[in-house]
């Protein structure tokens, strides 16, 4: 089991070739031998999951808008801290998996030698520390959001995934960062206000003039509650399938998550928040989601192999990005929501390189 979202590592994958023509994972502890300064760089960017960190913009990005708020600072300081405490985890997960991955997956960069366990609980420790330092300059309120969301994910690497409630874990991890996005960004809208009065106006972007203020009263970040229970919704289901990747032998599960993915692109193409209308790029978003999680669901349903279980997964991971890029559409900010689709060619063109898994 991995990180929010994340799936069991596939079939082993060479590092790059070593001197001698050997293309293996890399020297393993016992030959004493010195990783290059690149080979090292490939290790941490396949500890720390690269290609999956353009998943986490679009919480805050998503919280924000759904709290009918504008990007700024606050925005800022949620996906700094969101990164931060996300690559927490990752280097947290293989620490605490360091273990079980020697036998199952010795090709991860703890096992095969290229990283030392110190190191990565370092990492583990100082990204979390940078991630709760950067939430903090966001205020009291985001940093007591950021405080529960360090709890969730520490709790669930080093317990909660070997127990039935690891898919709630990993449904409350990313809620919690979405709604880190709208706190903060809704405490740095309200002390931006003369006086730095809570009683700033809410600017929740138009449907025709994206990013307009449009609605007047304090902003709250509890208006963002609705689309952090759809992103849980869809991180449950990914969990869950996920629990069944090494193995296979599930067909229930993945039809669930199906269903569930049908559901919430059903949603967000017809049910626009209030005052804001329906339009074409919400709805396409939506289907794009829909495609990007169910197509593999579909087929780890009709022959659920521990290979194209792991594709589901990693489908679902894929599919955070237009889920997030639709929240965000659904709640006014095409623009926003537009952007954030940016980032999946970015995010396909890593994973080419390093597994986001």
């Amino acid at each position: 089991m991995r990180r929010p979202g994340q799936a069991d590592d596939g079939p082993p994958r060479p590092a790059g070739p070593r001197p001698g023509g050997r293309n293996d994972a890399g020297p393993r502890r016992s030959t004493g031998a010195r990783v290059p300064a690149r080979a090292r760089l490939r290790a941490w960017a396949e500890l720390l999951r690269l290609p999956a960190v353009f998943t986490i913009p679009g919480d805050a990005l998503a919280g924000a808008a759904a709290a009918g708020l504008r990007p700024g600072r606050g925005t800022v300081h949620a996906i700094g801290t969101s990164l931060c405490l996300y690559e927490a985890g990752m280097a947290l997960n293989d620490w605490a998996d360091r273990d079980e991955d020697a036998l199952d997956r010795p090709h991860r960069p703890l096992p095969s030698g290229r990283i030392s366990p110190a190191a990565a609980l370092t990492a583990a420790v100082a990204l979390t520390a940078a991630g709760l330092l950067c939430a903090a300059r966001a205020g009291r309120r985001p940093l007591t959001v950021a405080t529960a969301l360090t709890a969730t994910v520490w709790s669930y690497d080093l317990h909660l995934k070997h127990t039935p409630a690891a898919p709630a874990a990993m449904a409350a991890a990313r809620a919690l960062d979405l709604l880190l996005g709208a706190t903060a960004t809704a405490t740095a809208t309200a002390s931006a206000r003369p006086g730095g009065s809570p009683g700033a106006q809410a600017v929740r972007p138009t449907d025709n003039t994206p990013d307009v203020p449009r609605t007047p009263g304090a902003p709250d970040a509890r208006a963002a509650l609705g689309a952090a229970l759809t992103l849980a919704a869809h991180t449950y289901a990914v969990t869950a399938v996920s629990r069944h990747e090494a193995r296979g032998g599930s067909t229930a599960v993945p039809l669930a998550a199906l269903a569930a993915a049908a559901g919430a692109a059903a949603h967000l193409a017809r049910d626009p928040l209030p005052g804001v209308l329906p339009g074409v790029p919400t709805s396409a978003l939506a289907g794009l989601y829909l495609r990007t999680a169910g197509t593999p669901l579909l087929h780890a349903a009709l022959n659920p192999s521990p290979q194209l279980t792991r594709r589901a997964v990693a489908g679902g991971i894929r599919a955070m990005i237009p889920l997030q890029a639709a929240l965000t559409a659904r709640a006014g900010a095409r623009l926003s929501g537009a952007a954030l689709m940016g980032l999946a060619p970015l995010a396909r063109r890593l994973a080419r390189k390093v597994s986001p898994t």
